[in-house]
């Protein structure tokens, strides 16, 4: 036994080889640089680094990402909730197909997933002359943006919600309802606190990548300056202009945004991952009660 299990097992200097392995590429591919970003963000000093977050064009920008990531968010879990609670809960013909399609941005390119929502919406797409006819504009406006970023990002909630909630199973929600409870009460009072931490790791999954998105909404947008540029499409534009210390700025509050996000995600998973051991851990000191 003992033979097979040091069979199983790499050597002390395998081990300390892959790490070092491990280690060097995360020093040399993601921390270099990102401190880089902002080194670069604050090689003028601090006025220059708040002069250009505070220009109008960036803070339009800033004043956008949050805007369509605090219009897209909500949809996404509103969506990600009910296609979860369905997948899960039920059964009903067209499952596999919804899953398929709740995992299609994942197949689909952003840049392609922006031209579909031109096709569709531009002045020349399937329902350009009738949107033109009522004065409404979705693309190279901020709805268009907002399509595109919902298209993006809508897997992520349901993705996270559906393992969890299939792991939950029916039990609870059934044994609520034979109580009397109605189908809204047993959702608000046993599904979603069972499912909490999946959807708050959704949300903030959805939220970093809808403020991030650049292929969908480069392609929507029209790159109009102080009306449809994002964050990411500000910072294109202020590299290309040769500007580049304001547009590590701006890529510096990406950033910090990317890192607080991580920060709230590894917070959530250390209070759940604690939360269960206590849970296993009153179970047994009932079990040797008991």
């Amino acid at each position: 036994m003992k033979k097979s299990q040091r069979g199983t097992e790499e050597s002390r200097v395998m081990k300390w080889a892959l790490i070092v392995c491990a280690l060097a590429f995360c020093f040399i591919f993601l921390l270099l640089p990102l401190v880089n970003v902002f080194v670069q963000a604050l090689a003028k000093g601090w006025s220059f680094y708040l002069q250009s977050l505070l220009h109008p064009d960036s803070w339009a920008a800033i004043r956008l990402t949050l805007l369509v990531a605090g219009i897209s968010v909500p949809l996404n879990v509103l969506f990600g909730l009910a296609a979860a609670w369905a997948i899960a809960k039920f059964e009903f013909r067209g499952k596999s197909v919804l899953i398929t399609l709740i995992d299609l941005p994942f197949s689909v390119s952003p840049v392609v997933a922006g031209l579909m929502f031109v096709v569709l919406f531009g002045l020349q797409g399937f329902f350009g002359k009738w949107l033109d006819a009522h004065e409404v504009k979705i693309i190279f406006a901020v709805p268009g943006i907002v399509l595109a970023t919902v298209f993006i990002t809508f897997p992520f909630v349901a993705r996270e919600l559906i393992p969890v909630m299939q792991a939950t199973g029916t039990e609870q929600e059934q044994a609520a309802l034979s109580l009397g409870a109605n189908g809204w009460q047993t959702f608000w009072h046993v599904t979603l606190p069972s499912v909490k931490w999946g959807l708050i790791y959704g949300i903030i999954l959805c939220n970093a990548r809808a403020m991030g998105e650049f292929g969908a909404v480069s392609v929507v947008s029209g790159h109009i300056t102080g009306q449809t540029d994002t964050m990411p499409l500000r910072v294109e534009k202020l590299y290309n202009e040769y500007n580049a210390p304001a547009a590590f700025a701006m890529a510096s509050l990406l950033a910090f945004l990317a890192l607080l996000t991580l920060g709230i995600k590894t917070l959530l998973e250390w209070k759940q991952a604690r939360a269960e051991k206590l849970i296993v851990t009153s179970q047994k000191v009932d079990g040797h009660a008991g």
